[in-house]
């Protein structure tokens, strides 16, 4: 793998923003790091000066721009060779001929393999999101199910990220909504509890899961922990997709039970196998012969793509779900789907068969690449018959139909946003839109929120949290709230926009403030602190009517008389929106740290208690509330407590 190579020092410039690489790396001259007049030096100039120094050996390379971004990072089994086709004239797609006018300076990592060069590119453009190379924009991790076996009691729940709790992990599910869609089935059919340690270990009397029958109720012993644990490995046996096993034990057990007059354990076992039976008959594909594998339909249309992808485990159909990798017009459907084959599998477990709905023609290459990530055999393949095929063609299918509601939307956003256009009297449509609102109670856990909108619609990756720092700002003080927010964003964009000859894509094209007058004005001195004009940026306050959507809301400028727009203006049920997205977003910031400093416990204020002497004194003293009422001398009293800082614990709370 490519985490394995040696790394060596260069010493030609790299960009600032440019993460450790691993390889080879290569020294060579580089005419950008030097100064140079505008038009002096040409792209074709600077790929050529580094063509001199390179090997014919497999590796990366990556093109910088004038401003040091990064326009495209490439693998090469030969970068002499790779390299030299942009240094020729002519033959090249309008994209490719753009990239290297721009390029002003070359990076190269040589690797072992062709193979690790595809990986580490993956990596990188996964990473740094280069302006010309085919992106898979939605990296969320997938989420699993987790049966916890840390417990007596073992616990079922939906689980992100690392894999650090002791138990056993199914998946990839598809989507959150797949996930919860199983969840709800094995509650029914094995009764696990989902509640958390605390929860349980304070219940004395059984929870309203138990009398929905959806848990058995180990927490106050209605079952043993030797026949709840029977339960979890049960589940356990389903999620491997031995469901026909699984059923016909279930159905043994409630036969036995019937002849021996237990008529109620019987009822459930039966009610049991009725959910089994339920969650095989809710799913949209029920393969024959494939146990693990991942599918995917490729369409592509009006210069935008759609990947349709289902997930296959255990002989289970584990849910599907939709990408839009961004890519150029001219990049062909079978090149686009081996870049995001790439990319989709740099941080995600690989199965041992992927089935595509257009042949690719390095699939076999691909597959070895991935092999590197794995202990077994993968294989790549469109199928031409069979089984197989009607998957794919679903797939196929699925793709091609959420991309017409995609363009479909896109069509309608891009109306929307030329009658924003319109009502503002903007140079263009806007690109990026920024809303800004604030969140607290009388002054408590402030925070706040901004989100942003493209022609796509909410661009969530986008949205930030602001913790409000300034301990000068009265409680409540929004105006002062505002200024804060705005003065941190905008530093930001203002460093962000530092020697660069065009604007970075986070500039916004249309800035709206929740509130009046006030907030704008708040707005107009905080950006002015850190060095934009009220003209430098588009700066709209919308303030709400009396009632909240009434269509009465009033639009402030600066330099300019506040006005409305007509009650059945399209842009203004959009700006409405936009507002109320904003303002959901904020309060749900603030719910989070409000929950946060509720179960915040006093003792983690207090210098010298770390975890170890933290647990001790709970566990003397019952509880944080114990310890604020302890004598001095029972705090002396608990191991790993000093005399010094007992009388620390004591001051801290009499004061």
């Amino acid at each position: 793998m490519t985490d394995s190579l040696p790394e060596k020092p260069i010493h030609t410039p790299a960009p600032k923003d440019a993460p450790p690489k691993t390889g080879v790396k290569i020294d060579a001259p580089s005419p950008a790091s030097q100064p140079f007049e505008k038009g002096r030096i040409s792209g074709v100039d600077v790929i050529k000066n580094h063509l001199k120094h390179l090997p014919s050996k497999s590796g990366v390379y990556r093109m910088y721009g004038i401003d040091g971004d990064l326009l495209y990072v490439g693998k090469a089994k030969s970068l002499k060779n790779r390299v030299a086709n942009y240094a020729k004239l002519g033959g090249h797609t309008q994209r490719i001929a753009r990239m290297i006018s721009l390029t002003r300076s070359m990076e190269f990592v040589v690797t072992e393999s062709e193979t690790e060069a595809l990986l580490l590119e993956a990596s990188l453009i996964k990473k740094l999101k280069p302006r010309f190379n085919i992106l898979l924009r939605d990296d969320k991790s997938f989420p699993y199910i987790l049966i916890r076996r840390d417990h007596d009691a073992p616990q079922i729940l939906k689980h992100r990220g690392a894999k650090k709790t002791k138990g056993e992990y199914f998946g990839p599910f598809a989507s959150g909504y797949a996930v919860n869609e199983t969840l709800d089935i094995l509650q029914k059919a094995f009764l696990l509890r989902t509640c958390s340690d605390s929860v349980y270990e304070g219940r004395s009397r059984a929870c309203m899961q138990h009398q929905i029958k959806r848990c058995s109720a180990p927490c106050v012993d209605i079952i043993s922990k030797k026949d709840y644990n029977d339960l979890a490995d049960q589940a356990a046996q389903f999620l491997n997709g031995k469901v026909n096993t699984l059923q016909e034990d279930m159905a043994k057990e409630m036969e036995a039970a019937s002849q021996d007059m237990e008529f109620e354990k019987a009822a459930i076992l039966r009610d049991r196998i009725r959910a089994l039976a339920a969650v095989r008959a809710s799913q949209s594909i029920n393969p024959a012969n494939l146990n693990e594998a991942d599918i995917f339909g490729i369409e592509t249309k009006a210069g935008q793509t759609c990947v349709q992808a289902f997930f296959f485990r255990a002989g289970q159909n584990w849910g599907a779900t939709a990408y839009y990798p961004r890519h150029d017009v001219d990049d062909t459907p079978e090149e686009i789907l081996a870049a995001f084959l790439v990319q989709f599998y740099d941080n995600r477990p690989v199965p041992r068969l992927i089935l595509t709905s257009v042949e690719l023609d390095q699939a076999k290459f691909i597959a070895e690449a991935l092999e590197l990530r794995t202990d077994y055999k993968v294989y790549i393949h469109k199928p031409s018959r069979g089984e197989k095929l009607g998957f794919v063609k679903q797939a196929h299918t699925n793709a091609r139909e959420a991309l017409a509601r995609k363009l479909a939307q896109t069509q309608s956003q891009g109306k929307i946003l030329s009658a924003v256009q319109k009502v503002f009297d903007l140079d263009e449509p806007p690109k990026r839109i920024e809303v800004y609102d604030n969140s607290h109670i009388q002054g408590s856990n402030a925070v706040g929120g901004m989100i942003v909108a493209n022609s796509e619609g909410f661009d969530k990756s986008s949205y930030r949290k602001f913790n409000i720092k300034d301990t000068e700002i009265e409680p409540g003080d929004d105006y002062g709230m505002m200024r804060e927010v705005m003065r941190r964003r905008f530093a930001r964009l203002k460093k962000e926009a530092a020697g660069r000859e065009t604007k970075p894509d986070t500039w916004p094209d249309l800035v709206l403030i929740d509130g009046g007058l006030g907030q704008l004005s708040a707005v107009i001195e905080a950006i002015g602190e850190v060095g934009f004009g009220p003209n430098d940026l588009n700066l709209i306050a919308i303030a709400k009517g009396p009632d909240r959507n009434a269509g009465r809301e009033q639009f402030f400028r600066p330099n300019r008389a506040p006005f409305q727009l007509p009650i059945n203006d399209p842009a203004l049920y959009y700006l409405q929106r936009l507002r109320d997205e904003a303002h959901r977003w904020a309060i749900g910031a603030h719910r989070a740290k409000r929950s946060a400093d509720i179960v915040k416990n006093p003792l983690d204020e207090i210098g010298g208690i770390g975890p170890s002497r933290k647990k001790a004194l709970l566990h003397h003293f019952g509880s944080a509330k114990g310890v604020s009422n302890a004598k001095l001398k029972d705090l002396e009293g608990v191991d790993g407590v000093s005399a010094a800082l007992a009388q620390k614990i004591y001051d801290y709370f009499q004061n």
